[in-house]
């Protein structure tokens, strides 16, 4: 079982246009409702990559309650009849619903696609207050669900309520039982995380710049791993993923790019990175599944759902190329693994 915390959970709404024109009014073609934060969109890609997946974090008042409806709708068969199957039988696992109640709102966050042009334009209500005895409640209930897990996964912002180093205590808790944990955040939060010393931590190229100084990204990853990330995996958005780890540095690349709606494209990334770790696959293999999961979810309508067709077809024609052992060494040919 993979233990996924998304502690600002929302309820995700994207709409879909003809064409979307700023001062005027737009009709919207199509609704699409899904239970949303980073880390549930983690859980549905790995459980349709058939792990068992738990999802934890805070959820409250009606939005909360459609959430938690739509998630429990969300089961193996339900996922299968809604995605592009490949020829290969779906292999969908459960995702359990351990969310903590609590008395705030869950918030809620609007995708609106532009058909024309493919742009997406986010927009992400603010979340619920969590006091400090909700906070305590979920705690609680973490330390028993990690203690059970074979990885955790942190994604997302902190609601308002929690303070600044809820991470790193997080963190801590997971490696105390033994577990490894991955972290995905940003800002202040990612830099109190990071200091903990999780074992795989996800930044996309801003969160890495603003973490570390650096707008080089071997540099910037080869810091983060200073800064206390056992393993660093930077997005770098279409030209995929690079990753700074103990055993070398890699850079993973799509074989072309693909235009749709990207959100939910990082949350895949985490889940191909997680079930690979939990699979004890090798590190070029996991980048590649990281970058097509990614690529294919960009395909699909909604966050947390993936183009199985495009993920088989993109899979085996990621280049994984391996990067220098040092950034002061001089530079030599690439080794392509795949």
């Amino acid at each position: 079982m993979i233990l996924t915390v998304t502690l600002n959970t929302a309820l995700d709404i994207t709409y879909r246009t003809a064409a979307l024109t700023p001062h005027a009014t737009n009709r919207v073609a199509e609704v699409t409702e899904r239970p949303g934060g980073k880390g549930i969109n983690v859980a549905r890609v790995l459980a349709a990559l058939g792990h068992e997946s738990v999802v934890t974090g805070f959820v409250g008042g009606r939005t909360g309650d459609a959430l938690r409806e739509l998630l429990a709708a969300e089961g193996p068969g339900a996922r299968a009849a809604h995605a592009a199957v490949s020829d290969a039988p779906a292999t969908d696992a459960p995702v359990t619903d351990a969310l903590v109640p609590i008395a705030g709102t869950t918030r809620r966050t609007i995708a609106v696609v532009d058909e024309t042009t493919g742009d997406t334009t986010q927009l992400n209500e603010p979340g619920p207050t969590v006091t400090p005895a909700e906070w305590a409640a979920f705690l609680t209930s973490y330390e028993e669900l990690a203690a059970r897990a074979d990885a955790v996964a942190l994604c997302g912002s902190l609601p308002p309520g929690i303070h600044v180093g809820a991470y790193a205590e997080l963190v801590r808790l997971a490696r105390a039982a033994g577990r490894p944990v991955l972290l995905d955040t940003s800002g202040e939060p990612l830099s109190r995380g990071i200091a903990a010393r999780p074992d795989l931590v996800k930044p996309n190229a801003d969160e890495l710049a603003q973490l570390t100084g650096s707008r080089e990204p071997l540099r910037a990853t080869r810091d983060a791993r200073r800064r206390g990330g056992r393993s660093v995996v930077a997005s770098l958005g279409a030209a995929g993923l690079l990753a700074a780890t103990p055993d070398g540095s890699w850079l993973a690349a799509p074989p072309m790019a693909v235009r749709g709606n990207p959100t939910g494209a990082g949350d895949s990334a985490v889940a191909g990175l997680l079930s690979g770790l939990v699979e004890r696959l090798p590190w070029p293999e996991r980048l590649a599944r990281a970058v097509a999961l990614s690529a294919a979810t960009v395909l699909a309508p909604a966050a947390g759902e993936f183009d199985r067709e495009a993920y088989a077809n993109l899979l085996p024609r990621v280049a994984v190329t391996e990067q220098s052992s040092q950034p002061e060494q001089e530079s030599h040919a690439p080794r392509q693994h795949r």
